[in-house]
């Protein structure tokens, strides 16, 4: 109700321009899609006094649903990426194959996915630069919630579209998306026009044991997640395989923040302690390689 009476005050001054920042973040989803149809409704109305609205949001459906205009922003520093404009006819239907495409555009814009996660590819042209930890950062999610994503996708055939099967586990797309960026940057699913497909290893890893699955995590982590090759390469670059964890953060502020450098060597620690490619040690701060990812000694 307060976001209600936000919106009541700020059109009883009939301005000429309403600026909204995230103002839909706080609220439940039924709430926040009723809201969205109400400022829809207003804009489309005839007497509505207002001329233009400009929307923050990080909600990528959001900003299809309710724009005819998009700006993609990069951060550090911020600027414009892309302009992109939206030529769906309102009301409009996210199930529509328009509207899933405008959706996997903002996405991979926003990720670099386009880019970055080809250059990290097997199949990448021979000679291509590869891509940095900041161009492909490792995302939030858990092993588990990895092969929860493709179990699921291995039963419904292999394939299906983001806007479908978020609607089936009630989420919304932007909630899916994270769990989709991990199983893309290892080889695990491929995503085309909106539709999530399961590759075949994938398949292995879905069906997989306990031990299996972490074998095969490491293996593919080691070989396409940049931050987890970086580390690697490191690690195997000293006479006992250990490094203190200052040394990576130092590295990594080039290209993050101080929080989130911290953020991604946390992660990057949770994904090599489940591929068993090293292990951290919280009591004298460092990384420690295992024997099973340790490099080769001589015969």
């Amino acid at each position: 109700m307060r976001q209600r009476v936000g919106f009541a005050r700020a059109l009883a001054v009939e301005p000429d321009a309403l600026l909204m920042d995230e103002p839909f973040s706080a609220l439940d989803v039924l709430t926040a899609a009723n809201l969205r149809g109400e400022l829809t409704r207003l804009w489309e109305g005839h007497d509505f006094p207002v001329k233009a609205i400009l929307i923050v949001t990080h909600n990528i459906e959001e900003a299809v649903q309710l724009a005819d205009r998009i700006l993609v922003l990069s951060s550090n520093p911020g600027r414009i990426r892309a302009e992109l404009p939206v030529r769906l006819s309102r009301p409009r239907d996210r199930h529509d194959r328009g509207f899933e495409q405008l959706v996997d555009t903002v996405y991979g814009i926003l990720t670099g996915r386009e880019e970055a996660a080809e250059r990290a590819a097997a199949q990448a042209p021979a000679g291509a630069p590869a891509p940095t930890p900041a161009e492909l950062p490792l995302p939030e999610v858990s092993a588990g919630g990895l092969s929860g994503l493709l179990e699921i996708l291995a039963a419904r055939g292999g394939q299906d579209g983001l806007a479908e099967l978020a609607d089936d586990l009630s989420f919304e797309i932007d909630d899916l998306l994270p769990l989709v960026d991990p199983a893309v940057m290892l080889g695990l699913a491929q995503v085309h026009d909106a539709q999530l497909e399961i590759t075949e290893q994938g398949r292995q890893f879905a069906a997989a044991d306990i031990d299996t699955s972490k074998t095969l995590f490491g293996e593919l982590a080691a070989a396409r997640a940049p931050l987890i090759k970086a580390i690697l390469r490191a690690l195997r670059a000293t006479s006992d395989g250990s490094l203190r964890e200052g040394f990576f953060l130092d590295l990594l502020r080039r290209g993050f923040s101080a929080d989130e450098a911290r953020r991604q060597l946390g992660i990057a620690i949770d994904w090599g302690r489940y591929g068993e490619l090293f292990q951290y040690d919280g009591e004298d701060g460092e990384l420690i390689l295992t024997a099973a990812a340790a490099p080769a000694g001589p015969p």
